[in-house]
Order: C-alpha cells, then sequence, then structure tokens
C-alpha cells in the first residue's frame, strides 16, 4: 500500500464540473492498493499517517501533528502509485490490486480515517477526477508500507 501525502493549506477534488471532496489545512492523501494489501496493512498505514508531526510549531519546526491542527483529509483512489515505469515508455500497472479489491480497502480506509478525523473528505473510486491543492512548503511524503516497521 502507498500512500501519497501532501500537506495543503486547501485540496479539493472535481468530478464532471462538481467538487465532490474539499478540505482547507491538512493532507491530501492518494491512495494506492496492491493485490497483497489488507486491513491490517492499511491500519498500520493509516496509524503513520496521523501520527506523523509535519506541520509547523511556533519555532518553525515540523513538530506539530494533524490532529493539533484540527486539520482534515482528502482522500482519493490512485492505482498509478503502483505504476512499473522499468521496460518500455508505456507504464504497467500489473501491481496494482484489483478494482473489486482495491475499492473495498479504500472505503475501509476512509472509514477507519472518519473514526479519527473529524473533517474527511474523498474523490470517487474510479472516477476521471481533477485534482486541486495548494501544496504547503511543499511537503510530500510517500509512506510505502513494504518499507514501514
Amino acid at each position: 500500500m502507498r500512500f501519497l501525502i501532501q500537506r495543503v493549506t486547501q485540496a479539493s477534488v472535481t468530478i464532471e464540473g462538481s467538487i465532490v471532496g474539499k478540505i482547507d489545512k491538512g493532507y491530501m492523501v492518494l491512495i494506492g492498493v496492491a493485490d497483497s494489501d489488507t486491513e491490517e496493512i492499511a491500519d498500520k498505514m493509516i496509524r503513520k499517517m496521523l501520527g506523523l508531526r509535519i506541520f509547523e510549531d511556533e519555532n518553525g519546526k515540523t513538530n506539530i501533528s494533524l490532529a493539533d491542527v484540527n486539520g482534515g483529509l482528502l482522500l482519493v483512489s490512485q492505482f498509478t502509485l503502483y505504476a512499473d515505469c522499468k521496460k518500455g515508455n508505456r507504464p504497467s500497472f500489473i501491481k496494482a490490486g484489483k478494482p473489486d479489491m482495491a475499492q473495498k480497502l479504500y472505503e475501509y480506509i476512509v472509514a477507519r480515517c472518519r473514526e479519527q478525523v473529524e473533517k474527511v473528505e474523498t474523490g470517487s473510486f474510479g472516477a476521471d477526477m481533477k485534482v486541486e491543492l495548494l501544496n504547503d512548503g511543499p511537503f510530500t511524503i510517500l509512506l510505502d508500507s513494504e518499507e514501514l516497521a
């Protein structure tokens, strides 16, 4: 599982001209699911993401968590995080989770995050989405479940 986390001052997702999800200060998170992922892996990734201290304190140090700033989450499914570009110029996506399984895990992640974060917005799984964001910093972190202890 991969979470591409961007610290934002605002972010939104638009589908067919209508905004379906919007947050102010918080994280815009692209979520990629692999076939080998499980709810246990999702729980581990969520704990890590929500525990990150990447907002600045009064001394300008990244020492404040999402909860400390009452930040929101914008969670967007993104199978292309599993693009394999080793051969040729056309990426392969065979490492990405099958749509039915990936959607269930994405919905699980959204539900678990809603238990812990007041404002959780989403895109729509499998839709053609337009994502806009103002990256704060810029500050972007890639969490990969294969690299977490």
